[in-house]
């Protein structure tokens, strides 16, 4: 069954950035919640301190996790990051060479667990994502916009 997302044809990919206490099963209570109501995690990474950790996700349904975590006492923020769609890891220099040279600097990235069509992708949040995306686009990688990941 597809989700019924109401974005537009070129919102850009939502990442939440979920603060959670650094303890056993909190995680996996995130997953549940998305898991139970049918919200799928397109890419993930987890940055830990010694009290909290910070979930970075990308869902499927921006506007049902969005009401999830507020309902369920997840504290979060999102922003809006550059995905890029890659055939394998053969093309992940280039991604880094189009950025080098448009002297762009990443901050962090982290790779799709799974695409609609199968194809891998990189999320990135870089200092300037509007002249990122320019110089992705360039080389000819595709850019994916929140509908692009959706199911």
């Amino acid at each position: 069954m597809a989700a019924q997302i109401s974005t537009s044809p070129n919102d850009p990919v939502k990442q939440f950035s979920v603060f959670a206490e650094n303890r056993l099963g909190r995680l996996y209570d995130l997953t549940t919640l998305f898991k139970e109501h049918q919200v799928h995690i397109m890419a993930m990474t987890v940055l830990d301190t010694t009290d909290s950790v910070i979930v970075r996700c990308i869902v499927d349904d921006p506007e049902k996790a969005r009401e999830l975590m507020i309902n369920n006492d997840f504290p979060y923020v999102e922003c809006d990051v550059l995905a890029v769609e890659i055939a394998d890891e053969s093309q992940f220099k280039g991604v880094l060479a189009a950025l080098y040279e448009a002297e762009i600097n990443v901050h962090y990235l982290y790779s799709f667990m799974k695409r609609p069509e199968g194809r891998a992708g990189l999320v990135i949040n870089a200092e300037d994502g509007d002249v990122a995306s320019q110089a992705l686009s360039q080389r000819g990688f595709r850019i994916l916009n929140q509908r692009d990941i959706s199911r």
